[in-house]
């Protein structure tokens, strides 16, 4: 693709159409980074001591988190500036932020692997393990923070490729990884025996192989904008500006990692190692229906971008108005199906009867929120997309560190001998020691999406009519 026709299309075509066919490899982007997410929970799950392990591989998900929520800071926090640079005619500064973000990406990555190597049993208590869990934990996180560097640099610079128009190429770099890992994660863990150690191994090889794709295209002809070795002199005005926008991106996948704690402690010590095992397959199911709203605003977000720097603000408006009508049905008729059939997305993850009874149970409660999370997204991806990074950063903290981390700890220590979280958590009681504050430390869940779904749109409708006309 030519800059001129990369200028052609967000500029000129129609939105339904440029929408459509930016957003369709994003989505089937994010739905192979569900599978391969998916892929060591299944795998590990059906393992002799898969239980245990579930809950291990549960612990070290803030630490993953956290991981990829400073490759959003440095990543997808420079591409929506990228593209207004593009949409401005300016590609030098460009390929600047590009160069810049990539920097950032590498020395982070080398910090975070020394820290979490040192230090990684004491991250690993604090985060919920315990005696069962801290083994498995440890197995896999020693393996998977070593390709650190790999996953920052194929995520982060990924968001490059996607915001240039590049969708298609964006999603190879996620099918790469994901087949791969798919493919690997057999064979270490069963063939060769390793169990979980396993599963890290297959990720960071994958990793590896999509950075090495991901490096390949952004150096090469076909990418509009480059990433050159003259611009690798760090810029902090640029680097600056790159964290103003991806911060908001940042605290909400931090928080991520901080709301992963919360669940996991919490439930550790009203429904021991069950419950957090059950918390990993939440997740899991969760990942289903955010995901590819994400990949629908991915889409979408080269459009905004583009067209607001132009100054093109029908164009705006018409992205917006299509994009958040595909979000809501997108999160709506996931998050329904998984409830309406959720015996089956159970039995994927695990064949034990008591994990299945529960997490069977649990889906009602945790995902029902989620049938009009497209609205948080999509309002919250389009503050992002159009450089509103202070407002982009409140709604961030609204869902998570305003409401939801607040209301695990809340609603069990208020609630949690009422007749109410009694009734609702009779199915779980042969499985917990406290039913009641289990069910309210999930119904924190729902609350929040609800209230942070419906705030989020009602800003960004104001901004819609003051800003876009």
């Amino acid at each position: 693709m030519s800059n001129k026709s990369h200028k052609s299309d967000l500029a000129k075509d129609s939105i339904p159409r440029l929408v459509i066919n930016l957003a369709i490899p994003s989505v089937i982007a994010q739905f192979v980074t569900i599978i391969y997410n998916m892929a060591d929970r299944v795998y590990i799950g059906h393992t002799q001591d898969g239980t245990t392990a579930m809950a291990g591989l549960g612990i070290t998900l803030p630490v993953i988190t956290l991981i990829t929520a400073i490759t959003y800071l440095f990543g997808v926090g420079g591409a929506p500036l990228c593209a207004i640079s593009l949409g401005q005619k300016n590609k030098d500064k460009a390929e600047k932020i590009m160069a810049n973000s990539f920097f950032c990406l590498v020395v982070s990555s080398i910090i975070i692997t020394i820290c979490v190597l040192i230090f990684k049993e004491p991250i690993l208590y604090l985060f919920g393990a315990d005696a069962a869990t801290i083994i498995p934990a440890k197995q896999y996180i020693t393996i998977y923070i070593l390709g650190t560097i790999f996953v920052q640099i194929t995520l982060g610079m990924n968001s490059y490729i996607n915001t240039q128009g590049f969708t298609k190429t964006g999603m190879k770099t996620v099918l790469l990884g994901a087949f791969l890992n798919i493919i690997l994660d057999p064979v270490f863990i069963y063939l060769f025996n390793m169990g979980i150690r396993g599963a890290a191994l297959a990720t960071i090889i994958s990793q590896c192989v999509s950075c090495i794709w991901v490096i390949k295209f952004i150096t090469g002809e076909r990418s509009v904008v480059k990433l050159r070795f003259k611009h690798f002199k760090p810029d902090f005005k640029i680097i600056l500006s790159i964290c103003s926008l991806g911060i908001s991106t940042f605290v909400m996948s931090s928080t991520e990692s901080l709301l992963q704690i919360s669940f996991n402690n919490s439930l550790s010590i009203y429904g021991g190692t069950t419950a957090v095992g059950v918390m990993s397959i939440m997740n899991t199911l969760l990942q289903c229906v955010s995901l590819p709203i994400q990949g629908i605003m991915t889409g979408s977000q080269p459009i905004l971008s583009y067209n607001y720097g132009a100054k093109e603000y029908k164009r705006v408006r018409d992205c917006f108005k299509f994009s958040i009508k595909l979000t809501l049905m997108c999160s709506f008729l996931i998050a329904g199906s998984i409830i309406l059939f959720s015996d089956i997305f159970v039995r994927i993850f695990t064949s034990d009867p008591t994990y299945i009874e529960f997490s069977r149970w649990a889906i009602k409660i945790f995902l029902f929120g989620m049938m009009i999370f497209g609205l948080q997204t999509g309002c919250q991806q389009s503050f992002m997309a159009l450089g509103q990074a202070k407002i982009s950063l409140c709604m961030a903290l609204l869902r998570k560190v305003i409401l939801l981390i607040p209301l695990i700890y809340i609603l069990p220590a208020l609630f949690g001998n009422s007749s109410f979280a009694h009734s609702a958590s009779l199915a779980i009681s042969p499985f917990v020691s406290d039913p009641s504050r289990v069910f309210l430390v999930l119904l924190a869940e729902p609350i929040s999406d609800i209230i942070a779904s419906l705030t989020t749109t009602t800003l960004f409708m104001r901004f819609y009519k003051k800003h876009l006309y």
